[in-house]
């Protein structure tokens, strides 16, 4: 297994760079010069001081100036590549890319990238965090109790929810709860982080962020409980008509253990992979429950920052989503030879 992991490695090195190479070049090409933008910007505000026959000519030192400081003045993209890695030296000679820990710079916040971005993400990593977690814990017990009691009234009831809420579109049950919990009931804000104007520390600070966050928590945990459930209770049908579980229950043994340590570890092998997606899930936010309730997250900077043409900040979360698919493959490989040691790799 260790081979095979470092083996693994390699080739996820290499596709993180052959795909952060294309994409790179794919957002070179949008119509976006910095440089130029900076040097106009400076020019206008020395305007007045600089004679008209001289202001060409000074734009021209501006620009260069930029291109150099951003290591822009070439028009060879492996070079320009490179250079953003941190593998290709400036005009001066010093190295400045992601080797070095520069992530890139915010044009339109005016700051770094990952002071942009830390900050998005530790909201999405909580709320995500607490909505795999309320998921998970309900739709697998429910999924196998629905696979045990099969043809139940149980069964029959969490089926047809389960397909509601299956195929109800996200927005919609976003629109549906705060019609219910906010202008019907009132129980919870429809949108915001935290209290306007709020001074809170400690305690009450996260307990005003959860009062916040409840609504979006539970719409989350909604969304996600159709698919898995269905996927469980598929799962378990097809590990409690296995051979070995009818040979378990002709030993005698109790009902509870041949459920629970033989039909669910077979039917845990094809759910690992839907579970380790799930928890690297929660690092891409979502699009859709972050723009219905205003969340500062992922998906919300992800889409201002599109709109805002804002392609540092863009370009290192595609990196960083790509990064963590990569890592998640590795993840479910071994994580299925942890199951189940028959697809385990040994060489």
């Amino acid at each position: 297994m260790g081979k095979y992991t470092l083996k693994r490695l390699g080739y996820m090195l290499i596709v993180l760079v052959i795909l952060s190479l294309i994409m790179f070049l794919i957002y070179s090409l949008v119509p976006s010069n910095r440089a130029y933008t900076d040097a106009r910007n400076e020019m206008q505000a020395m305007k007045n001081a600089i004679p008209k026959g001289q202001q060409d000519e000074y734009f021209n030192q501006l620009y260069l100036k930029y291109q150099r400081q951003y290591g822009t003045d070439t028009d060879n993209k492996l070079i320009l590549y490179l250079r953003w890695v941190g593998a290709y030296p400036y005009y001066d000679g010093s190295y400045n890319g992601l080797l070095q820990g520069n992530l890139g710079w915010s044009y339109d916040k005016q700051k770094p990238v990952v002071d942009v971005v830390s900050q998005p993400m530790i909201n999405t990593i909580q709320i995500n965090i607490y909505a795999t977690i309320l998921a998970l814990g309900i739709t697998i017990p429910l999924g196998i109790c629905c696979a045990v009691r099969r043809g139940s009234k149980l069964d029959q009831g969490v089926q047809v929810l389960t397909i509601v809420g299956y195929s109800l579109p996200t927005f919609l049950i976003s629109i549906l709860f705060i019609w219910i919990f906010c202008s019907k009931l009132g129980w919870f804000p429809p949108s915001g982080m935290q209290t306007p104007g709020s001074t809170l520390t400690g305690f009450a600070a996260w307990k005003d962020e959860m009062y916040y966050r409840a609504l979006p928590l539970i719409t989350m945990t909604f969304c996600s409980l159709g698919g898995m459930t269905r996927y469980v209770r598929a799962s378990m049908i097809e590990a409690l008509s296995m051979d070995c579980i009818k040979t378990a229950r002709a030993k005698g043994l109790r009902e509870r253990a041949v459920i629970y340590s033989h039909a669910w570890r077979n039917a845990l092998i094809p759910i690992v992979t839907l579970v380790v997606g799930w928890f690297l899930g929660i690092f891409s936010g979502s699009l859709v429950i972050e723009n219905m309730f205003a969340l500062n997250g992922m998906g919300q900077l992800m889409i201002s920052s599109l709109r805002s043409a804002d392609y540092d900040v863009v370009l290192l979360m595609q990196m960083f989503y790509v990064a963590i698919s990569l890592m998640g493959n590795l993840i479910i490989d071994i994580a299925y030879g942890l199951v189940d040691p028959r697809v385990r790799v040994s060489k």
